[in-house]
């Protein structure tokens, strides 16, 4: 299931545009809500804010993490709680011949900045064993359902959120600065 690179990229660009373009004395007022793209390379321990959107090759043994987040900046900025620990997650999973093996962490945030009615998921954590050419959408379409809007934005997984995509909302009073 191939995704037009292109349009996941304008989405993700359009997306920091809009971040980047809040005038800093409103920056702390307001931000964004939306799912964080995370990476984790084949033997490192450490997640990595992704700057491109999941349809680029991963590598066997690599782990792909996504955090439902509220930012003001133009990176995510809560990387998933669950550490990107490839033996922990698909240590016991055995190599198939011809496929590759990937880590995948979802983390559905915190109460704090959840949409009005709605529940936190429990995170998922799962080793998805796949095809050599599969893409990070594919592995995250192995494990959930992903709602993407019109410009390929991931908007939902697994039904959360509901129905929004990326919303400005206020800076939750939970996680302002005293």
């Amino acid at each position: 299931m191939k995704r037009n690179t292109s349009i996941t990229l304008t989405a993700v660009i359009l997306l920091l545009s809009q971040v980047i373009a809040i005038p800093s004395s409103s920056a702390a007022a307001k931000g964004y809500r939306y799912w964080g793209y995370f990476q984790a390379a084949p033997h490192t321990q450490s997640w990595v804010a992704a700057m491109t959107g999941p349809t680029v090759d991963i590598k066997d043994g690599a782990v792909e993490g996504w955090s439902f987040v509220f930012s003001s900046d133009d990176i995510p900025s809560v990387a998933p709680m669950v550490k990107p620990d490839f033996e922990k997650i698909c240590g016991s999973t055995k190599a198939v011949s011809g496929k590759k093996r990937i880590g995948l962490v979802l983390d559905f945030g915190q109460k704090s900045y959840a949409p009005t009615g709605e529940k936190i998921q429990k995170t998922i954590t799962r080793c998805v064993v796949t095809s050599k050419a599969s893409q990070g959408i594919d592995v995250l379409g192995q494990v959930v359902k992903v709602r993407a809007g019109s410009s390929g934005l991931i908007c939902g997984l697994n039904g959360y959120p509901k129905k929004e995509c990326g919303v400005e909302i206020e800076t939750p009073a939970a996680l302002l600065k005293k």
